[in-house]
């Protein structure tokens, strides 16, 4: 559970701001998106290789 601590006369804005950032950055919604279709190992692993490739090319590109 987030707690997110409120001061005497802040807005509810700032503290749902507060809250999504907290949220957004504990992944919940990324996990359960990811956990509601299995992929294979081999499938994940490759997407991560290219990734890394295509990381790696953007580098060299800024490089030259």
């Amino acid at each position: 559970m987030l707690i997110i601590p409120v001061k005497d006369g802040e807005s509810i804005d700032k503290a749902l701001k507060k809250y999504k950032r907290k949220f957004d950055k504990t992944g919940v919604v990324r996990q359960l998106r990811s956990r509601q279709q299995f992929i294979k190992p081999s499938v994940t692993n490759r997407q991560q290789r290219l990734r890394a490739a295509y990381k790696q090319q953007m580098i060299s590109r800024e490089e030259d």
